[in-house]
């Protein structure tokens, strides 16, 4: 059961709203930093280790039962970028509007009363997960694989790549990613104990720059 909750949660067909977001991959094509395959897993491996990093973290944390208020400030701390806590917040609300219909729960009704204009999306991936009966390790995966699967499709259809070369690069890209999960709960463990100042606050200066410039575009095929 828990398995394969983990597996409708980490779908991208869940209806969790990240379809619509590249996570910097939009602005990254049109820079040529991203022009097929090897671009594409240079990029991914960047986001895994900072953003994806970053997210792991309060996601696993969040489902270790962490106050996701102050997780949520944990976020917006680590998030320069208004541009990326506007999107992280769409996609919190998205999350658990959601999360809300699939795993009916007060304490998810509690979280959207708490934050009516929504939390950041790995602090509500944390909590849901924690619902839905997952532990940090499920929530931790499941923040790292998004970090690098959105990217991945966004750039099959930005650029017409071969599917079958986006998902190669996840695929071999898949250590790495234990690893970083393995990191994050890690990590979480130390915050239960020490406060939310344990969690990683990797840097990624060209993804917040970017997403600013991104979100000024008049015309673009992503949210971000």
């Amino acid at each position: 059961m828990t398995r394969a909750t983990l597996l409708v949660l980490a779908d991208g067909r869940f209806p969790a709203g990240g379809h619509a977001h590249s996570g910097g991959a939009e602005a990254a094509v049109r820079a040529g930093r991203i022009t097929g395959a090897a671009g594409l897993e240079d990029f991914c491996r960047g986001r895994l280790h900072t953003a994806g990093l970053v997210s792991a973290a309060l996601a696993a944390a969040g489902a270790a039962g962490l106050d996701p208020a102050g997780l949520d400030a944990a976020a917006d701390a680590r998030t320069p970028s208004p541009a990326l806590r506007t999107t992280a917040r769409k996609l919190g609300r998205q999350l658990l509007r959601a999360a809300r219909a699939t795993w009916p729960s007060p304490e998810l009704d509690a979280l959207a009363a708490r934050f009516p204009k929504g939390a950041h999306q790995p602090v509500v991936l944390g909590t849901v997960a924690r619902v839905a009966g997952l532990g940090p390790h499920d929530a931790a995966h499941c923040a790292a694989y998004e970090a690098v699967s959105g990217p991945a499709t966004a750039v099959v259809r930005l650029l017409g790549l071969d599917p079958f070369e986006a998902t190669a690069v996840l695929a071999r890209l898949a250590p790495e990613l234990d690893r970083v999960a393995d990191r994050a709960v890690e990590a979480a463990r130390h915050a239960a104990r020490e406060g939310t100042e344990a969690l990683p606050a990797a840097s990624a200066p060209l993804l917040e720059i970017s997403a600013e410039a991104h979100a000024a575009w008049p015309v673009r095929l992503f949210a971000s």
